[in-house]
């Protein structure tokens, strides 16, 4: 048994590093030719695409490991079945069970490559290919709505921990570095009386919850909500202009640079670490809570695309070539991509639960692997 799970290993492991390789390949290629416009612009290079490129293929890995998995195990599985390999396989009291578990102990490591790619390599390498790609080009982070990026933040009292209103910042755009241009702050209180607006040309981050406003023009509104302090006729607005000031929040550079990132390509300690902070400000959290549970559930998927290439095992030449077989295996890959994607998008329309939503199409498709090797083992 040792020997036949070291020959099933080897042989699916060395299947699945092909298409993977050939998949990463093809991505790779159409991101070169994507890149090939931004040569030339100052001192972007080709060297610098190449570079951009490589840094985005351990994301693509993550996302085609249950593909490969797949197609590489159908492969190998077609192979044995038309070599009758796994026929005698079977006569020497290899039940469809044991099989199974010798398919789930390769997954395992393939799982765990899985995790490993987009929970730690994929998201830090990302990250470093877009903040390598505006140095280079000199750009900055900014949103795709005229006004700017926003972010909701609480106002707390003078102590530091009582919640006196809530605070929305608004920055133009976002230096490579993190510091803010043009940013304006609405404060108000816990009714929603403005309590101040205030302007600056820049914000720098301090670290410690703490950012550094330059050129500031603050407009306070002391007696917001009071009536009588009005009828009194007490100050109602205040302005000043300072050269510098110091803001306290829980804003960071990270959760701003979140607000344009692609939730897909986060880790799931990020997702979760934001729609906490979404969820303290009361806002809606939906789109990162069903990335965050889709992060924890795909390694899984690798178990589920292989369970479901076991049956082709029990196939004989009759029933198709390896090609067919694997182009078989392409559709089920493709499906089971289009089907997590249209659930994310139903299940943010829909307000669904984010854990159901991120673990249906799993689901379905072990459903599906259940049902055939129940097939496979009736007839």
């Amino acid at each position: 048994m040792k020997v036949l799970r070291r020959y099933f290993a080897t042989e699916i492991y060395q299947a699945v590093l092909f298409v993977l390789v050939a998949f990463l390949a093809l991505f790779a290629f159409f991101d070169m030719m994507g890149e090939v416009r931004w040569v030339g612009q100052g001192p972007y290079r080709i060297e610098h695409a190449f570079l951009y490129v490589t840094l985005g293929l351990p994301a693509y890995a993550y996302e085609l490991m249950p593909i490969a998995a797949l197609i590489g195990t159908i492969y190998v599985m077609s192979q044995f079945a038309s070599r009758s390999e796994f026929t005698v396989m079977r006569a020497s009291s290899l039940s469809m069970s044991g099989a199974m578990l010798l398919l789930l102990r390769i997954a395992v490591v393939l799982a765990l490559i899985t995790f490993l790619l987009g929970e730690f390599i994929a998201p830090k390498a990302s990250e470093f290919a877009d903040s390598f790609k505006r140095k280079i080009l000199g750009a900055a982070i900014s949103a795709e709505f005229r006004s700017g990026l926003w972010a909701k933040d609480v106002l707390r009292g003078a102590d530091g921990k009582t919640i006196a209103g809530s605070r929305f910042l608004n920055a133009r755009k976002i230096e490579v570095d993190g510091d803010l241009k043009s940013v304006r702050i609405y404060e108000f209180d816990t009714q929603m009386h403005m309590l101040a607006r205030i302007n600056a040309e820049e914000a720098s981050f301090m670290g410690e919850g703490k950012w550094a406003l330059t050129n500031v023009e603050e407009m306070r509104f002391p007696n917001a909500g009071n009536k009588e302090s009005i009828d009194n006729l007490q100050p109602v607005i205040i302005n000043r202009k300072l050269e510098k000031s110091v803001m306290v929040s829980e804003i960071t550079p990270d959760i701003m640079a979140v607000l344009v990132a692609d939730p897909d390509k986060m880790s799931a300690l990020d997702l979760a670490k934001f729609s906490q902070h979404l969820e303290e400000n009361r806002q809606r959290s939906d789109r990162y809570e069903i990335a965050f549970w889709s992060k924890v559930f795909y390694p899984f998927a690798v178990f589920v695309m292989m369970a479901l290439a076991l049956p082709f095992a029990y196939m004989n030449a009759r029933s198709g070539g390896v090609s067919l077989k694997i182009f078989i295996g392409i559709m089920i890959g493709v499906s089971f991509q289009l089907l997590n994607s249209l659930f994310s998008h139903l299940g943010l329309l829909n307000t669904w639960p984010p854990m159901a939503t991120a673990i249906i199409p799993s689901v379905t498709f072990l459903i599906a692997a259940i049902i055939a090797l129940w097939w496979v083992e009736r007839n």
